[in-house]
């Protein structure tokens, strides 16, 4: 996995994972045990620019639990203490909640926050988010000093069929105002509002954007703040809602090389819930923020959940049944194995998923780098497309003059269609012998 491509959280997530071992590595736990690790845990969290006051608060809460009776009884006294910090990390990361959209159409978002932070991308992305649970979206690009904002917003919402209103040489206050009369004409249930931004927070922006609030009234004012940002993104959080009624936050760039502690510390000191995070710069990226599964993520213990989820959307159970009794039986063939390769690339970038698996999943992942893994799913699926259905079907026609085809059609070698084959016929050998000492159907394992 290159450095570009890992989670925000991911070294944290390493130094981490380094503490549990060592402390798995003990019986029965001495208070000093508790507090050697937990020194390690301080050192960890605020490397990756947690606040102090967040970190101070949250290891007291852990070490009063950890030295209590409830680690002292457990069979294991270590995992228990990595379930303590799971909880009280999750609880500090606040409760998952959702939009509130109410009273009369269209339900307006003011997304507001400085320039720069994604806001733009993410008015677009949370617009796809809602057209797709039912919503009828209008966008307005609310930033008259940036026209280039309004283009972009514009370009955005074609690429989603999602109409966009702009006006050039006019206020913020009356673009908003025209662009809601003319989404409620048009029977919009949601518009979602890009305002302006500045390189900083200053009196001018505030006083309008303070302004827009009263005139408009929106559902919801969510802050779209940059994680990569740090403690930064932390003191931008306290400067907006000092001036606005906030309803909550969008972190955006989870996904980049950052340390990520401001995602830990914004809905502490803030007290404004995180109600969605940005995870890549497709229009897709953008997900609720599950407490929970943040916790689990930070901590290594992977994102199974997300995963799962993923599967469902692009997986059709039946087909995936069929497959997998074919499989036990001998018969799965390279048409089976090219269809779940194109399955698990609709899943997203392999580095990504990896990322969501508990630490540990898969032995010597850790040291597997994603886009690799990515680029030989890609070379293998071109082999694949390269052979007629008849040559997936029944791999052993494969001679060298058509081997010789494949890897010109493919841009690979035959060598590496050799490797394949071999790989392919080793994993049908082991699953046939699998059936054969009658393992349960695929519909009554447990799940």
């Amino acid at each position: 996995m290159s450095k570009a491509d890992g989670l925000v959280f991911e070294n944290l997530t390493k130094r981490l994972q380094t503490t549990f071992k060592e402390l798995s590595r003990r019986g029965k736990l001495r208070p000093e045990d508790v507090d050697s690790a937990l020194r390690e845990i301080r050192l960890a969290l605020l490397e990756a620019d947690v606040h102090y006051q967040v970190v101070k608060e949250l290891l007291a809460r852990v070490r009063e639990r950890a030295l209590g009776s409830e680690v002292s009884r457990a069979l294991n006294p270590a995992q228990q203490v990595v379930q303590i910090i799971q909880q009280e990390l999750t609880e500090e990361l606040g409760k998952a909640e959702a939009l509130q959209l109410q009273g009369e159409k269209p339900r307006t978002i003011l997304l507001v926050g400085l320039q720069g932070s994604g806001k733009t991308t993410t008015a677009a992305k949370l617009a796809r988010m809602l057209k797709s649970n039912g919503e009828r979206v209008w966008m307005i690009a609310a930033d008259p000093h940036r026209p280039a904002a309004a283009e972009q917003l514009r370009t955005l919402g074609e690429s989603i069929d999602v109409e966009t209103y702009s006006r050039g040489e006019a206020s913020a206050i009356d673009i908003s105002r025209e662009g809601l009369e003319l989404a409620r004409r048009s029977s919009a249930s949601v518009a979602i509002i890009d305002s302006a931004g500045r390189q900083q927070i200053d009196q001018e922006l505030m006083d309008e954007l303070a302004a827009m609030q009263r005139e408009i009234g929106p559902s919801e004012t969510l802050l779209v703040a940059d994680a990569m940002t740090g403690q930064e993104a932390l003191r931008i959080a306290e400067g907006f809602s000092a001036r606005l009624a906030l309803t909550g936050m969008i972190l955006t760039k989870l996904d980049g090389d950052a340390r990520g502690g401001a995602a830990i510390s914004m809905r502490s000191v803030t007290g404004l819930p995180i109600k969605f995070v940005g995870l890549g710069e497709t229009l897709e990226a953008l997900e609720p923020f599950e407490p929970e599964r943040m916790a689990g993520r930070i901590l290594g213990m992977g994102d199974v959940l997300s995963i799962i989820e993923k599967a469902q959307t692009v997986l059709d159970v039946e087909d995936a049944e069929r497959q997998a009794e074919r499989m036990l039986q001998g018969e799965f063939t390279l048409e089976d194995f090219a269809e779940q390769i194109a399955a698990v690339r609709r899943m997203g970038p392999l580095g990504k998923i990896m990322e969501m698996l508990p630490a540990g999943a898969i032995p010597g992942a850790e040291q597997v780098n994603g886009q690799d893994a990515e680029m030989r799913l890609i070379r293998t699926q071109a082999i694949l497309g390269s052979m007629t259905p008849g040559e997936r079907r029944k791999p052993d026609v494969l001679n060298a003059s058509r081997k010789r085809r494949i890897a010109a059609g493919s841009g690979t070698s035959v060598q590496e269609i050799n490797q394949l084959l071999r790989q392919f016929k080793q994993m049908r050998r082991v699953m046939k012998t699998l059936g054969k000492r009658g393992l349960p159907k695929i519909g009554s394992w447990p799940l």
